[in-house]
């Protein structure tokens, strides 16, 4: 099993920009987005502060975020990278099947990934996570560039209050309706 130490906040501030803006989504009735909580069993607690010190995860998670965009079903997961090359390796393959079911069921599946080394963050499209995904498997190159990104779906992260993914979504959805209908 694994086990979640204190250094498993990372991620975090992404995780709180994106809470901000789920909420704001949700408060304008645009979209209804929940974060999916890791279940963990506490091994060991700091009583004093009442605080867990040392757990395992229960079971494998999916994605971090899953929930609907006016009638279409979304699922995300957040991924945070501090230099400008990704290993392919911070995705899991559970979590990659599990995107690959989900958008065979008519959902749109992506990752919002954050380069805190360039304050950038990208939404990547299912269809291009399984391109660096199956590369990596083939035995080619086991990470990605931020070079090698489509420069339409990144987002400046200056802000930190609130980060545009659905604007990234819906180009996203008209890059498939095209090619769908040509």
């Amino acid at each position: 099993m694994a086990t979640w130490n204190t250094r498993g906040l990372r991620g975090s501030a992404l995780e709180d920009v994106i809470n901000r803006t789920n909420e704001r989504y949700k408060e304008k009735n645009i979209a209804l987005i929940q974060k999916i909580p890791t279940p963990i069993t506490p091994v060991r607690m700091d009583k004093e502060n009442r605080q867990i010190t040392l757990a395992y995860f229960d079971q494998q998670s999916t994605v971090d975020y899953i929930g609907v965009v006016q009638g279409i079903p979304v699922c995300f997961d957040a991924k945070e990278c501090a230099s400008s090359t990704f290993p392919v390796q911070n995705i899991h393959e559970h979590q990659a099947v599990f995107m690959e079911q989900f958008e065979r069921q008519g959902g749109v599946a992506f990752l919002l990934i954050y380069f805190s080394g360039s304050n950038l963050a990208y939404y990547m499209r299912f269809e291009e996570l399984l391109t660096f995904w199956n590369r990596a498997k083939e035995g080619g190159r086991k990470s990605f560039r931020m070079e090698e990104l489509d420069p339409r779906f990144f987002m400046d992260m200056k802000t930190n209050l609130y980060l545009p993914y659905l604007d990234r979504m819906n180009l996203d959805l008209s890059m498939r309706e095209e090619l769908d209908n040509p």
